[in-house]
Parts: structure tokens; C-alpha cells; sequence
């Protein structure tokens, strides 16, 4: 498996992306809507329900990185307008088909005497 973080910075565009865009409508998306800079060899994951996207600039040219999960699909975060930074620990779990932000569910204490 390709290790993602060391590439670059990766971010998390949220929200479903129409995947039938190429490099120029990603990088165009991560400029315009983001106000990012698609040129600054960073990862950039896109999202299209059983289907990933990944843009990265390696200095010379885009590298397109397609990822199709035959069984389930990925937890991504809903929020069209946001895109996340991501640390190392959340590509990983992201990859690995689990929540980037795991959430524990609170209850109440019970007596066990």
C-alpha cells in the first residue's frame, strides 16, 4: 500500500466529490473553492462513496491515485465546504476503512456491588 504521508501534507476534501473530474477540475476545485495551492506537493483526497481520489503535485507533474473499495466504503466527513488537514495516525485509519475522529460513546457508571 502506498504510504500517503510521505508524499506531502495530506488533506481531506469532505463532503462527496463528482469523480468524473480529472486532474485540471480537482486542482481547479482545490484553488477556487478552497483557496489552496494544488502546486505545493500536498495530498489532496477526494471522495465518491465506494470510490477515492488522490491528487498530488510531485514538482514535475499531477499523480492521480484511483481507489475502489469492493466491500463497504469510507467514513468521510460530510461538511461540503471544509477541507481537513490530516495527521499520519487518521490517513492511516482513513485507508484502513475506519472514522478519522472515533467517538466514544458516553454512559452511565453502574455499581457492581
Amino acid at each position: 500500500m502506498i504510504n500517503l504521508c510521505d508524499l506531502g501534507q495530506v488533506y481531506l476534501v469532505c463532503g462527496k466529490t463528482d469523480l468524473r473530474k480529472g486532474i485540471d477540475g480537482l486542482a481547479c476545485l482545490i484553488k477556487e473553492q478552497f483557496q489552496l495551492d494544488p502546486f505545493q506537493g500536498q495530498v489532496f483526497l477526494f471522495c465518491g462513496g465506494r470510490k477515492e481520489k488522490d491528487l498530488y503535485w510531485d514538482g514535475q507533474g499531477y499523480w492521480l491515485l484511483y481507489k475502489r473499495f469492493e466491500n463497504g466504503k469510507m467514513s468521510w466527513l460530510q461538511n461540503q465546504n471544509e477541507v481537513q488537514a490530516l495527521s499520519s495516525e487518521q490517513v492511516d485509519w482513513l485507508m484502513k476503512g475506519f472514522a478519522i475522529n472515533p467517538k466514544i460513546k458516553n454512559t452511565k457508571a453502574r455499581s457492581f456491588y
